[in-house]
């Protein structure tokens, strides 16, 4: 399903309560202002609709998006990839954020900023074949290239074991990274996971032209609106199509259609049969309202991962971060700073009987 990017409110801001969530802790966040204009100018790279668009936060968020080089063994040249760098460094694991199915870094414009104020190095890195990398040279975006070029993207700048976070089918993206590259995740955040689908289905048998036309359909307003009234509760109309012209910006680059039909016809992710050989302590948050990808579903990844805990949004939809943000980030927040007592009382310990 779409991971399509909009706020449910009643007005263009998230709230920061974090009674919604159903447990409780101390914790609170600082606040923070984003103005509605700026002189700060957008990317170049970046769709000339983005000045379109209403959301302050989305603005801002946009005017942080920059291309850093990738090398991979499967393209000539680097790619250069797009991201949001952290402004706060921290010797702790840092935060690294993935989007979902067709979405881009701009999904995470209210949680990142929250995450940010609260403290932690933050990442928000888009998947290759989505978001705004420059692809003009048409690398493969398969299983295989998507995870090779995070490896490098994560080898390249990151450098050390992170706190993965995959919302939707992010979440296909997060276990098969963590999977094949253990040392490079620390813990995993899987956030309504879609992670049970046999990939792209009967998509991946079609001829390329039927496939193009498809694809064509996947960008249309009609069917993104769609999919925000699927994806989100109580959400005003204005909101709805503010939300989804930014969910669909990426899908404006001239590439975007290739890119997207090289994903669908190479079979995308199957990933059930990698969720049992997940190493790392999981975090699971699950909107209860979630009309895109079942609850129950959540019960049964939170069954099979050896070492998972399961956090519920009463009153949420499929994006959480999104629709919930205060509560999304506190549950992300309480199971970090949670784990990390954990390992000091440990280590303690350890340091007592020695």
């Amino acid at each position: 399903m779409l991971s399509l990017s909009s706020f449910s409110s009643s007005s263009s801001s998230p709230t920061l309560s974090f009674t919604r969530t159903r447990c409780t802790t101390n914790f609170k966040l600082k606040p923070f202002t984003v103005l509605s204009s700026s002189s700060q100018p957008f990317p170049p790279f970046l769709p000339k609709q983005i000045h379109s668009i209403k959301d302050p936060f989305a603005r801002k968020f946009a005017m942080r998006i920059q291309r850093l080089p990738v090398n991979v063994s499967f393209a000539e040249n680097p790619i250069m990839s797009s991201c949001v760098k952290p402004l706060v460094q921290s010797k702790e694991p840092p935060i690294v954020l993935l989007h979902g199915f067709d979405s881009s870094c701009l999904e995470w414009r209210y949680g990142y900023p929250l995450l940010e104020e609260s403290g932690f190095e933050t990442w928000a890195v888009d998947i290759l074949g989505w978001g705004f990398s420059d692809l003009e040279n048409l690398p493969p975006c398969d299983v295989v290239s998507k995870r090779n070029h995070f490896y490098q993207f994560w080898k390249s700048y990151i450098r050390r074991p992170m706190i993965l976070v995959g919302p939707s089918l992010g979440s296909a993206v997060a276990i098969d990274f963590a999977v094949n590259y253990p040392e490079a995740v620390e813990k995993l955040i899987l956030i309504d996971a879609s992670v049970y689908a046999e990939g792209t289905g009967n998509l991946a048998t079609l001829p390329r032209s039927v496939a193009y036309a498809g694809v064509y359909l996947l960008k249309s307003l009609p069917l993104r609106l769609y999919a925000n009234y699927l994806t989100f509760t109580n959400m005003p109309l204005h909101t709805i199509l503010d939300g989804t012209n930014v969910g669909r910006l990426h899908c404006l680059l001239p590439w975007w259609d290739d890119a997207t039909v090289d994903f669908m016809t190479s079979g995308g992710y199957k990933i059930a049969s990698l969720i049992r050989k997940v190493k790392q302590k999981t975090l699971i948050i699950w909107g209860e309202n979630d009309r895109i990808v079942s609850n129950k579903l959540a019960v049964q990844l939170h069954c099979e991962l050896p070492d998972a805990v399961l956090r519920q949004i009463p009153d949420c939809g499929h994006i959480p971060h999104l629709e919930r943000p205060d509560s999304a980030i506190k549950l992300i927040v309480e199971f970090i700073q949670t784990e990390k007592k954990k390992l000091s009382k440990l280590v303690s310990q350890v340091s007592q009987v020695s």
